[in-house]
């Protein structure tokens, strides 16, 4: 019966240090960096398009264009 408490006490103790390191742990990637980074490449995407269309001046994506105008051309 000791056998099996000291197994248990034992368990619970690394159970608890793990937790008390993953909580006092720095590392680690939180939400809004991932949320900054998706950002940042949603922008520079955008500025790239936009970078294409003046270069070239003209339609990039012709059926883009067509969905569009037939979305706002709506007669419903």
């Amino acid at each position: 019966m000791k056998n099996i408490i000291i197994k248990t006490q034992v368990k619970t103790m690394n159970i608890v240090s793990k937790v008390k390191e993953a909580l006092t742990s720095k590392s680690g990637e939180s939400f809004v960096d991932t949320a900054v980074k998706i950002l940042i490449s949603v922008v520079i995407g955008a500025l790239i398009l936009a970078g294409l269309y003046l270069l070239f001046q003209d339609t990039i994506l012709p059926t883009l264009t067509e969905k569009i105008k037939n979305m706002f051309d709506f007669k419903g």
